[in-house]
């Protein structure tokens, strides 16, 4: 048992990095009885992962048991970052014992995976099998899919939606907390007509998914919702923890707010961390009104503890950035400064059309890069993926290499997702997705095999003993026989984990064989598989954690490498979240684009979108380049179509705020001079020429 009790704050020297503010924070509550609520409104740049790092140790050295801590992050990578600079701080003070304290800190995670975590322990208490299975999204569009087929709307005469538009909506329901007609007529007006079927394909989604005993990505959510609403199983899990910290509140959709408020309705030991005017992710359902609504919620209202130091930007820069927040309709006073100075401010760039815009953006790169700028300390961020396609054919062009996120998942990969289905169906034999696929892996077996053996599988209370009742297809052959005595051996558990792993392998490898042109190459990656599972405990914590944080490891052989010491980074300013770099260019800063045509419905819609361009302007340390093309060539038209607009500046940048920018016209343009004005040419009277046609 870890008693935190022996330590004490002998030394507070660590603190002392802190500014007044991040101080602040870190102390709030400490010594009370009944710390309240806080809210920490953390500008871009201004230490807040530092900050709540502080305030864990802080809480620590003063006494809080960390295995009573609950730390939520939206990314795992987040959540181990928070633990590694717990650590580092908690060893300055404690010496050799830190290590030992930041082990407990077992509650560390994102909220969906601390969902699925406090799902199997209450399992039993909420009616639900603690054997479950989590459908990532592909699989849960998948079974959306199969269950559309069985209701028939597949067969419509008029367009239904696709699955994986089906899905999007019944996630979107669910994560705002909203009536499936109000999201239709806000999100989804085309789908509107279907909302009488919707509405049953997403009872049927529901009653295939209790049938089969598996939960989605928005149920680890929604149950641990549900479950909260159960006022002696809210208290049992509120009295799990002494101390609930959130990260990135302003991202957090009402499902989750829900939830918080079920575990804290007094707010005693919550702290939650963010920034409003960062609140860029409404296509997930996250809402803005939960951190501005947050220090009303609770009685007394929660202290609100604003950090407005930057330490990235110029003063220059911020000054233009708060400018363009300050427009926002509602949010809280916050107006960052920094002690960086500079005579440069941010410049707006006015070019003639998009290929003037690529041309004036790698010229710029290049000159950076010959000043001392590395080309990985510049990026070019856009609000589309698309927007990059002629800046790329650009760079390509000029030599100057570059990297683009995004890419083939590891997981996305179909020989993956054989390998995980195949173990999922054994963990789950109700799961009907992961059974479909295993079984229509072999020759011979279709839909309506698969179908008949699945259905076997339901009625039966032994799943082992009704699979090998089953009649051998006559096409599968030996590859029959194999899974079923690989179905009964992992079943029964006569291998240990993860050596499971390499019989499925064992067994899948001729259907590999097969199947794939490129099956040593996807072998390489099967292999890979089994060493990532050698780092989990058992087979369902791999799969649960496999599911939740999937890798993003591309599925393929390297390509040609990239034998340079430098490139470009350029990004969707959704994906630059949190990123920084010495110079900064953002594409089509005009209305249209910013704010998106997609984008300007509602007073939202709007505001998220203004959000959107102060997240990429505050991205940038020393130099920012606003690009406003004139000239757009309109898109979905035959190529090299010539159908033209004229383009203006964002409204977000009006006239009133331009003397914050510097003005630049590229390329600039000569003026001509009176006396190199050639002579007039002989005079040719071509008007008369036309009349005496005729």
């Amino acid at each position: 048992m870890l008693s935190t009790d022996r330590f004490a704050p002998t030394d507070t020297t660590y603190l002392d990095a802190l500014n007044t503010n991040q101080r602040q924070a870190v102390e709030h509550g400490i010594g009370a009885s009944v710390p309240g609520p806080l809210l920490v409104i953390a500008g871009a740049g201004s230490g807040k992962t530092n900050t709540l790092a502080h305030r864990v140790a802080h809480l620590m050295v003063n006494g809080a048991d960390p295995r009573r801590m609950l730390l939520l992050t939206f990314s795992r990578r987040a959540a181990t970052e928070m633990s590694r600079r717990v650590e580092r701080i908690a060893a300055r003070v404690l010496g050799v014992g830190s290590g030992a304290v930041t082990d407990a800190l077992t509650w560390a995670g994102t909220f969906h995976g601390i969902g699925a975590r406090l799902l199997r322990e209450h399992a039993r208490q909420i009616g639900l099998d603690p054997a479950f299975t989590i459908h990532d999204r592909e699989d849960a569009a998948d079974l959306m899919n199969l269950v559309r087929h069985e209701l028939k709307l597949s067969e419509t005469e008029s367009r239904f939606p696709t699955k994986g538009t089906c899905l999007s909506i019944y996630s979107r329901v669910v994560n705002a907390q909203a009536d499936l007609d109000e999201v239709l007529e806000k999100t989804f007006p085309w789908c509107a007509m279907w909302s009488a079927e919707l509405r049953t394909l997403f009872g049927a989604y529901v009653a295939a998914k209790q049938a089969q005993n598996v939960l989605d990505y928005d149920d680890l959510l929604l149950y641990w919702a549900a479950m909260m609403d159960e006022p002696a199983i809210a208290q049992a899990v509120s009295d799990m923890f002494d101390h609930i910290l959130v990260d990135e509140y302003q991202d957090t959709n009402r499902l989750q707010s829900a939830i918080l408020l079920a575990m804290r309705p007094s707010g005693q030991g919550l702290t939650v961390v963010g920034d409003d005017a960062q609140s860029i992710y409404s296509f997930r359902a996250a809402t803005v009104r939960n951190i501005l609504d947050f220090p009303a919620a609770f009685k007394p209202h929660a202290e609100i503890v604003t950090l407005d130091r930057n330490y990235r930007s110029t003063q220059s820069i911020l000054a233009a950035a708060n400018a363009v927040i300050e427009q926002a309709t509602e949010r809280f006073t916050k107006n960052l400064w920094s002690e960086r100075q500079s005579e440069a401010k941010p410049q707006l760039v006015t070019v003639k059309d998009g290929a003037d815009q690529v041309g004036y953006i790698a010229t710029s790169i290049l000159e950076a890069r010959e000043a001392g700028t590395p080309l990985k300390e510049q990026a070019v961020l856009f609000r589309t993926s698309s927007h990059s396609g002629p800046l790329e054919i650009e760079l390509t062009r000029r030599n100057i290499p570059f990297v683009k996120f995004g890419g083939l998942k590891f997981l996305d990969a179909a020989h993956i997702k054989d390998m995980l289905a195949a173990l999922r169906w054994v963990e789950n034999p109700r799961d009907r997705v992961a059974g479909f696929r295993v079984l229509q892996l072999m020759p011979g077996v279709g839909p309506g095999t698969a179908g008949r053996v699945l259905d076997a599988l339901d009625t039966s209370s032994d799943p082992v003993w009704a699979l090998s009742e089953v009649p051998k297809p006559a096409k599968a052959g030996q590859h029959w026989t194999d899974l079923v005595t690989l179905f009964g051996r992992l079943s029964g558990r006569e291998i240990s984990w993860p050596l499971e792993l390499s019989y499925v392998r064992q067994w899948y490898e001729p259907l590999l064989e097969a199947g794939y042109e490129d099956a040593h190459i996807r072998t390489a990656d099967i292999i890979q598989l089994e060493q990532i599972a050698s780092g989990y405990p058992s087979r369902d914590r791999f799969l649960t954690e496999l599911t939740l944080d999937p890798p993003d490891a591309t599925s393929d052989q390297p390509g040609v490498p990239l034998r340079d010491e430098d490139y470009l980074i350029l990004s969707t300013i959704h994906s630059a979240k949190g990123q920084e770099w010495k110079s900064v260019h953002v594409l089509n800063v005009v209305d249209g684009c910013m704010p998106s045509d997609l984008g300007a419905g509602t007073t939202e819609e709007l505001e998220e979108e203004r959000r959107l361009l102060y997240v990429a302007m505050t991205r940038a340390k020393d130099e920012l380049h606003l690009l406003v093309p004139q000239k757009f060539y309109v898109t979905q038209q035959s190529r090299h179509g010539d159908r033209h607009l004229y383009a203006q500046r964002t409204r977000f940048i009006p006239r009133s705020m331009t003397h914050l920018f510097d003005d630049v016209l590229w390329p600039p343009v000569t003026p001509v001079r009176a006396d190199l004005v050639p002579s007039q040419p002989t005079r040719v009277d071509v008007a008369a020429k036309m009349r005496s046609m005729w």
